[in-house]
């Protein structure tokens, strides 16, 4: 799929996004240290300042960033008010910090903090709905987008009315919307959202040709289901709905990941390079989550629980976003810098602007610190996580390196 400049936003509208969200992404993972994992809950203010540093700050950043990119383009008209993006991220960077600061130190800030963010993602979701209010028929891409938006919606409203008793305002049982709040945001929202974007960005980056979308269309349908029941589940306090969404995500998986298995063997393109290293990482830690996921549900344990947590963020989410990031920046950079110069001089090509041994460097040593995470957790060994996460701050710090470096790219 081509990306028209008619419809595209400019890069200096989109860049302040990558950049905060791999800053973050760095300081997230540093927050790995404070981390007891023979110990944490999902109340503890440590790992709630983590979460919430590493979701809002790092992964919603980035496919806000992406998605200003993207929306226009699959929907072939511009932003409703492409403007907006320009305080959606310095919002959404101090609304982060606040709540992040909130959880470890002073809880009355929590509900200014939410706000903030609350009013960051408002502002987001509302230029959303607008832009895609302009198209009167939308496909199976902007469906999964418009799924995913008002599951962030609902996951905005529980989470202010968490953070609201949290902080001592309200007085509710935190736990009861805990399941829906984390489930409509991860799932509902970050999930679906990754489906959608991988229907756009694997196909242009793989040629994959003369392939069926019926397993994603499905897998679409299945988890939705899902989140619902999961949302329902935590409201009505059923067992049985919850663990009904629970086995219809692990379905819904079952068939996205087939999608991609479908993508990956019709695939013309055959360069092996750090962007297919990621997401084949990424694939193999959701195959990995698949399997502990079913085994959750027929023996519940927090051992299990946290694997699946660990292998989600840093294994399958870290890595999808990473590994497009290798793609979509030199991509824009490049249209940017280098396309009006085609038939005057010599332009570099994409590959060029990507640091091949410091890439090669971030994957290696945040996919070792990922493993060694995985094994401390099974073992509950706070001195082995320690050291995998050693190796993941430090290949994040080559991630914001590398990131600088391809923005910056003069040929």
């Amino acid at each position: 799929m081509a990306v028209s400049q008619d419809f595209a936003p400019p890069f200096r509208l989109i860049a302040p996004y990558f950049i905060i969200g791999v800053i973050f992404l760095v300081l997230s993972s540093i927050g790995l240290y404070t981390i007891d994992i023979t110990a944490i809950s999902n109340m503890d203010a440590t790992t709630l300042s983590f979460v919430h540093l590493f979701l809002l700050g790092f992964v919603m950043m980035v496919i806000f960033g992406a998605m200003a990119q993207l929306v226009p383009v699959v929907l072939e008209t511009g932003h409703f008010a492409v403007d907006l993006y320009y305080i959606i991220y310095p919002l959404l960077f101090i609304g982060t910090l606040m709540m992040s600061y909130g959880f470890l130190n002073m809880p009355t800030l929590l509900p200014y903090g939410g706000v903030v963010v609350l009013i960051s993602l408002l502002v987001f979701v509302l230029e959303t709905f607008l832009t895609i209010n302009k198209v009167k028929k939308l496909n199976l891409v902007m469906g999964s987008v418009l799924i995913a938006n008002i599951s962030l919606f609902l996951g905005l409203i529980f989470g202010i009315v968490m953070a609201l008793a949290y902080a001592g305002v309200i007085n509710i049982d935190i736990y009861i919307y805990l399941k829906a709040h984390i489930y409509l945001v991860l799932i509902g929202y970050v999930g679906v959202t990754i489906m959608g974007m991988s229907l756009i960005l694997l196909p242009m980056f793989w040629l994959s040709h003369s392939f069926s979308w019926k397993p994603v269309t499905y897998a679409l349908y299945i988890i939705t289901v899902g989140v619902l029941c999961v949302m329902f589940s935590s409201i009505f306090n059923s067992t049985i709905l919850e663990y009904l969404g629970y086995s219809l995500s692990i379905i819904a998986l079952g068939f996205y990941f087939y999608q991609i298995f479908i993508l990956y063997k019709t695939r013309v393109r055959l360069e092996k390079d750090i962007y297919l290293n990621s997401l084949v990482f990424s694939y193999l830690s959701l195959a990995l989550v698949l399997i502990i996921s079913v085994a959750y549900i027929f023996i519940p344990s927090t051992i299990l629980f946290l694997s699946i947590g660990w292998i989600i963020l840093f294994g399958y989410i870290t890595f999808m976003i990473t590994g497009h990031l290798y793609k979509i920046v030199p991509f824009l950079v490049w249209y940017q810098k280098f396309s009006p110069l085609i038939g005057k001089q010599k332009v570099p090509m994409l590959k060029d602007m990507i640091p091949e041994l410091a890439a090669k460097m971030q994957f290696y040593l945040t996919a070792l610190g990922v493993i060694i995470g995985l094994i401390a957790i099974i073992l509950q060994d706070n001195t082995i996580f320690k050291a995998g996460v050693s190796f993941i701050v430090v290949g994040s710090f080559f991630m914001l390196k590398n990131l600088i470096y391809m923005i910056k790219f003069e040929g």
